[in-house]
Order: structure tokens, then sequence, then C-alpha cells
């Protein structure tokens, strides 16, 4: 046998004692790792949405809890929670806060034009003292209520709605595992390649 020969037959013989199934075998294994990692993940975003929209419910910790979603959505895989090409609207809304904000300003305005209603009687009373029960006032106090009154504010809903992206890959355990399976793949691949050389080189 020729020395190089010699030398591919050596090397044939190592190769052939490590089999490319325990490589595949371990892929398989940190593959299923993975598998139930990305559940987890997933469940435990699904965890943290719900108490968002319990909090949002009941009017408490809403800040504190969308927080906690936004942080454990940006580092880990498989929480995505951003509105897909298709869908008009984000997945996150907080509706019941946005109700107690146009209720909170609605009676914060009637409340004002209370106040402003009171002011343009007096005004009135002093700007035109003579009047039949007051009926000379009424055009008088309904132009001081339009040149002073508090509108409705407009509130955007879109300051109560929100989206949160998630990795690609995130250092946690579904992240590693997936690379683990990856590269034990390719080892797969390239045990099983080069097996095929090198029996062919030795014949």
């Amino acid at each position: 046998m020729e020395p190089d020969k010699r030398q591919l037959y050596r090397l044939w013989k190592r190769v052939r004692a490590i089999s490319p199934w325990y490589f595949l075998a371990a892929a398989a294994l940190t593959g299923t790792v993975c598998v139930f990692a990305l559940r987890a993940n997933n469940l435990q975003m699904a965890k943290l949405r719900d108490a968002v929209y319990a909090a949002d419910k009941n009017g408490f910790g809403v800040t504190e809890a969308l927080q906690k979603l936004q942080i454990y959505v940006s580092a880990h895989m498989n929480t995505d929670l951003s509105a897909g090409p298709n869908s008009p609207y984000p997945p996150i809304q907080l509706q019941y806060t946005y109700d107690r904000a146009v209720q909170a300003a609605g009676d914060a305005a009637s409340a004002a034009n209370s106040h402003i209603y009171n002011d343009a009687q007096h005004y009135c009373e002093q700007t035109i003292p003579n009047g039949f029960s007051g009926s000379y006032r009424i055009s008088c106090i309904q132009t001081y209520i339009d040149q002073h009154g508090v509108k409705l504010p407009t509130i955007p809903d879109g300051m109560y709605k929100f989206d949160f992206l998630s990795p690609t890959w995130s250092p946690d355990l579904a992240g590693w595992s997936l690379l683990a399976t990856m590269l034990l793949l390719i080892v797969t691949a390239l045990s099983f390649g080069l097996r095929w050389l090198l029996k062919r080189a030795t014949k």
C-alpha cells in the first residue's frame, strides 16, 4: 500500500470509529429541548400578557405589567407580539384604560364647564342687568360659554395600543439548544461526507 494510501487508511479507521449517528442522536435530543424551551417561552409570554389584560380591566398596575411583558418579549425567542402584515390592530390594546381616560377627560370637562356656566351667569347679570326672567341674557351666556368653555379633548387610542418584537435568537435555553442543534447537524453532515470521501480514497 502506498504511503499516502496508508495515511488515508489510518485516518479512515479513526473516523470510522466515531459514528455520525451519535451526532445525529445528539442533534435530535437538543432539538427536542429547543422545541420545549420555545414552547415554555411562548407560554410565559401568554401568562404575562394575561396579567396585562387583568391589570387593564382592574385599573391597577397596568404600567408595571406592561413593562414586564415588554422586557420578557424583547429578551426571548418565540414571544413575538407584533402586528402581522394583514392585521390592522396591534396585539396589545388597553381598552379599559383607554375608556377610563376618556371618562376622566369627560368628567373634567363637565366640571370645568359647570364652573364656566356660573361665571357666565354672573358676567351677563352685570352686563345686562335688565330683562324679564333673564331672557335677554341667554344669548350672552351662550356666547360666553362658546368663548370660554372647555371642549372634550380628543384622546388618541394609539397611546393605548402596543406591539413588541421578539429577537431572532436569544441567549436562553431555547437559543442555546437551537444553536447546539444546528452545530450538531452540521457536524453530522460533515462526518457523513468525510466518511464517504475517505472510503472512496482508500479503495
